[in-house]
């Protein structure tokens, strides 16, 4: 079974809280009452979008593993106006202080029309402008994305992943969760056709 989530901001990628302070921590289990399937993968609290969860322990390591190089793809909102030259360290594989990262795919998008309000909102400041970006790696280092804009000066406002693989959030609300059937063939490694 495969699973499609598309997590809410501040929501942590685990159906149980191993953290300090559990009061305020709302987990997967507030949305997905499945028995045996798990994240393939992970995406930070303070991150949205796609989390893929599955009961099949081969595909999960697939996806989670970055020596299978599976691409996922991000849309950063940052602090400041990028233009195409800012991301050339990125696509030549910038240098981060725990090591480089592999080249990444990355432009400058118009922000997203379909795009779900953030609850809470992101901080809003009229004398500093905002640009959105589409990033796709094959890793997935610790907080990866943010600290790849940080380090060509644009600070990551909002963080959503919208596909992994060839497997995308098409149309699922924060907090909705699509169920697939496992396909014959792995779709990890396919792109889908660019919109």
């Amino acid at each position: 079974m495969i699973v499609l989530f598309n997590k809410p901001f501040n929501v942590i990628s685990q159906f149980t809280d191993k953290g300090t302070d559990k009061s305020t921590r709302e987990t997967l289990s507030a949305y997905i009452d499945l028995p045996n399937v798990y994240p393939a993968g992970r995406l930070d609290r303070d991150s949205e979008g796609l989390l893929i969860l599955t009961d099949d322990g081969t595909l999960q390591s697939q996806i989670a593993n970055p020596r299978h190089k599976t691409e996922k793809t991000y849309l950063a909102q940052v602090e400041g106006s990028v233009n195409d030259r800012d991301l050339v360290p990125l696509r030549q594989g910038i240098r981060l202080k725990n090591g480089p990262c592999l080249p990444a795919q990355a432009r400058v998008i118009k922000a997203p029309e379909a795009l779900w309000p953030r609850n809470p909102p992101i901080r809003y400041r009229a004398s500093v402008p905002d640009s959105w970006i589409e990033i796709i790696i094959q890793e997935g280092k610790n907080r990866q994305v943010r600290r790849m804009t940080a380090a060509i000066g644009f600070p990551t406002l909002r963080l959503i992943r919208s596909q992994v693989g060839a497997w995308a959030l098409d149309g699922l609300e924060p907090g909705q969760f699509s169920v697939l059937d496992k396909p014959v063939i792995s779709p990890l490694n396919q792109r889908r056709a660019r919109r």
